[in-house]
């Protein structure tokens, strides 16, 4: 558990999303992951991000658990049942694999599948303390288990938020921690002062905060998740820079690059690096130096 051991020693943790395939042919994955395993503490794989069916999280997490790198799979509310959930997770365990993280998961409309109903038998929180449950030895009827699990848990909070929305966010963080979250992973980061009144009220330097920096592909998509996505800011001079870049595919990994040193020199505990598609890409970023 590399994670868990630098997070607890205070060492800056880098995680990289592994996205499965859609479909079976894994070897995109597997090559992509391969090639960074000795940069990369673990491999996030997101449970059908965007609601796009995909294989599952488990699935992709056992993949790379079994070529020897440490995976992170993401525990979806979306869609699966408490009975369903508690299978996986002890499933994941017995595989080797102990760092989780507990998503809500968008809702089916977003994705490819719009007749997809969505389940959400437990919210956030309610999963949390069926994996206490688990780590306790027994599931959630309270039947004892034949062996217990010992996990590392993460979970999301949305520090892009303000005023009432912000209160609710922490008081949702708070909870979530006494329900046994250690680690906290939050959406992408291109400008830090862009979370400052997240920043006046957790302290970032103690709670293991870990923000996502997305790499970019192009001045339009900045553009688009900037008007788009309400708690993400892409600061205008950030835009103008890809927009005048000779390279605009070299510009977007030295933001990126940039970005997770900056990220550092504030104090958080890691980054999660997102490259959206390009994970032949994520050498690049990863060979910079983040000082």
């Amino acid at each position: 558990m590399r994670m868990q051991s630098k997070l607890e020693a205070g060492k800056f943790v880098v995680l990289a999303e592994a996205q499965p395939p859609k479909g079976v042919d894994v070897s995109r994955m597997v090559s992509s992951a391969s090639r960074v395993k000795g940069a990369v503490d673990a491999f996030v794989v997101p449970e059908m991000s965007n609601a796009v069916m995909r294989m599952s999280s488990l699935g992709g997490a056992m993949i790379l658990q079994a070529k020897g790198m440490d995976a992170v799979l993401q525990v979806c509310c979306r869609d699966r049942n408490r009975i369903a959930l508690q299978a996986d997770l002890l499933a994941a365990y017995a595989c080797g694999i102990s760092t989780v993280m507990a998503v809500t998961g968008e809702d089916p409309s977003f994705g490819d599948h719009h007749q997809a109903k969505a389940v959400y038998d437990l919210q956030v929180l309610e999963l949390l303390r069926g994996i206490q449950s688990l780590q306790s030895g027994r599931d959630m009827a309270g039947i004892e288990l034949a062996g217990t699990p010992t996990f590392l848990v993460g979970s999301t909070v949305n520090a892009g938020v303000e005023g009432a929305a912000l209160d609710s966010e922490l008081r949702e963080m708070d909870q979530r921690i006494e329900a046994g979250v250690r680690f906290f992973v939050i959406p992408p980061l291109f400008d830090v002062s862009s979370i400052e009144p997240f920043l006046k009220r957790v302290d970032h330097r103690q709670l293991n905060i870990i923000p996502t920096v997305v790499l970019l592909k192009s001045a339009g998509m900045a553009r688009y998740m900037n008007q788009h996505l309400s708690h993400i800011h892409i600061p205008g001079a950030l835009i103008d820079r890809i927009q005048e870049a000779p390279d605009r595919v070299t510009e977007c990994i030295r933001i990126a690059g940039e970005t997770v040193a900056a990220v550092k020199r504030e104090g958080f505990k890691g980054v999660l690096l997102s490259t959206m598609g390009w994970e032949d890409r994520l050498s690049d970023i990863l060979e910079r130096n983040w000082g």
